[in-house]
């Protein structure tokens, strides 16, 4: 047995890392991001507001002034408080690794986000999934018999959900909840582009946890997440949360971008409706099917068998987007694409409608 075998868990060397292709000269399309930059006057004020912070200082462990606005701009209930992340990722980690006692699992809708089950894994706790149905809706009768029969410790249900793109029945969401023995965590990830959220229902589910990051509205280079759940909770997350996790310069930054929250809106709403436009667009090539979406990207089938040659061709055009065909049964011959500006936009339907038409 080689060093690797016999230090390391066996779990974490039958994982496969998380990828992120290679970007440089490309139309980035394939990360949910948003693709207007500040510009130039506020990225100035943004500039001056960072002046004088002192980099030779830890930042600020819990930092209020970003606490309160996040919690303002939220609306959050009475009797519950935010926990920030370096990014929603570690979040999610925390979490894990605060219920991964022995024999603990994790029951998960599939398919979602994949960053679910890896951390999950890493932190050694039982992935269960249970696929979604056709339309990608969750399936409640088999998400309801496995919570009785494996009694999980925690459920993630992202809504809308990635890479489907679509809310969950929202009845189906709460028997979920109701049924659920341990903790469940929405992920609202895509909350600025749905309108939909489940932060009321926290004053009547005490084990319900609702995630959010500032990641899709233009501020993915943060890296800031944050947590809404009971205090009881929070305060024992928080033991094992790792001090000084978001740094100085990002709690400055996002305190100014939330002083500027309206222009953020503006730009939601701008990529729902480019959003809409885009899918239309798709949904007239030949052979596409575009999935409803209530999020900033579009989930798209192609005929059979295309989905990989498609996604070489849009590459070869300067264009990346994600390739989910093979990741589960359900995504068969499916991409993946971020709603771009409009020239974006405009170049893959172009790039997209010369491929399967055998003009390229």
């Amino acid at each position: 047995m080689n060093r690797l075998d016999a230090v390391l868990r066996p779990q974490i060397r039958a994982l496969c890392a998380y990828h992120v292709p290679p970007a440089a000269g490309l139309l980035k399309l394939d990360a949910m991001e948003n693709p207007y930059p500040w510009p130039g006057e506020l990225a100035q004020a943004w500039l001056e507001s960072l002046r004088g912070v002192g980099l030779n200082r830890y930042p600020l462990p819990h930092p209020h002034d970003l606490l309160q606005a996040l919690a303002r701009q939220a609306g959050v209930p009475p009797g519950c408080e935010l926990l920030l992340g370096n990014g929603s990722d570690e979040l999610i980690q925390l979490i894990d690794l605060c219920v991964a006692r022995p024999g603990a699992s994790v029951l998960l809708p599939t398919p979602t986000f994949s960053m679910y089950s890896l951390i999950a894994q890493v932190a050694g706790l039982e992935v269960l999934e249970v696929p979604l149905r056709a339309d990608f809706d969750l399936d409640l009768p088999a998400m309801l018999a496995a919570i009785e029969q494996h009694r999980p410790a925690l459920i993630y249900l992202a809504c809308p959900n990635n890479p489907t793109a679509g809310p969950f029945d929202i009845d189906a969401m709460r028997a979920v909840i109701a049924a659920a023995p341990g903790l469940v965590v929405v992920d609202e990830a895509y909350f600025p582009f749905a309108g939909r959220s489940v932060l009321p229902w926290l004053l009547e589910f005490e084990h319900l946890l609702v995630l959010r990051t500032l990641s899709k509205v233009g501020l993915a280079g943060l890296r800031l997440g944050y947590l809404v759940g009971h205090t009881q909770w929070l305060r024992e997350f928080d033991k094992a949360r790792l001090p000084y996790n978001i740094n100085t310069l990002t709690q400055r930054s996002a305190l100014f971008a939330l002083a500027h929250a309206d222009r953020l809106a503006g730009e939601a709403a701008r990529i729902c409706a480019d959003r809409e436009r885009l899918g239309a667009g798709l949904a007239a090539l030949p052979g596409v099917t575009v999935y409803p979406s209530a999020t900033n990207f579009i989930l798209l089938r192609l005929p059979a068998g295309r989905a990989t040659a498609a996604h070489e061709a849009l590459q070869r055009a300067g264009i990346l987007v994600k390739n989910v065909h093979g990741s589960h049964p359900l995504l068969a011959d499916c991409l993946r694409v971020t709603v771009g500006a409009a020239a974006e936009n405009d170049a893959l339907l172009a790039a997209l409608a010369a491929h399967l038409t055998g003009t390229t």
